[in-house]
């Protein structure tokens, strides 16, 4: 099973591409940001991001993705900004008939570290260990996308667990 992992944001989304195959056989085909530098309007930004996405579905035809989850911040702004990210990146998926399934930030990090307060440094880290690579080769924003990919993978790869997925967006 491909699963990509989607941590958006509207300058650095991060994103990782994961084959897994058995709870103990799971490789990364590919992890890394889409960026956009500060100043470009928003409206360029969602159509890099909704365009990088398409590009990871032509290279990597996922068999579905994991994606942060909208959470309530104190900053109205910040909170909305990162919905349209979101918007853009899911319409992306949808267009390509990729279901998306959403994960809490804290549980992604709590079943692949074990701790949902965990940090990049320590989610990168563990990500590593699991796959086999050096930690210089995660992009910090890609860390957390890792995680969501190998959260949905943990639970859609072993029989009888079907129960715990979330419904798709």
């Amino acid at each position: 099973m491909i699963i990509l992992g989607i941590d958006p944001a509207i300058r650095c989304t991060g994103y990782g591409v994961i084959d897994i195959r058995t709870p103990d056989e799971m490789y990364i085909l590919d992890c890394g940001v889409i960026s956009n530098k500060p100043g470009v309007p928003h409206s360029e930004c969602l159509r890099r991001l909704s365009g990088g996405i398409r590009e990871l579905i032509a290279a990597f035809n996922p068999d579905c993705a994991s994606i942060e989850d909208a959470f309530f911040g104190k900053n109205i702004k910040t909170s909305m900004i990162l919905s349209m990210a979101r918007g853009a990146i899911i319409a992306a998926l949808a267009e390509a008939g990729v279901p998306v399934y959403p994960y809490a930030p804290r549980k992604a990090k709590r079943s692949t570290v074990g701790t949902g307060t965990a940090s990049k440094t320590q989610v990168g880290a563990m990500m590593a260990v699991r796959f086999g690579i050096s930690v210089a080769e995660i992009p910090d924003d890609a860390t957390d996308a890792l995680a969501l990919a190998l959260c949905h993978g943990q639970v859609a790869i072993t029989a009888g667990m079907e129960c715990l997925l979330p419904p798709p967006v």
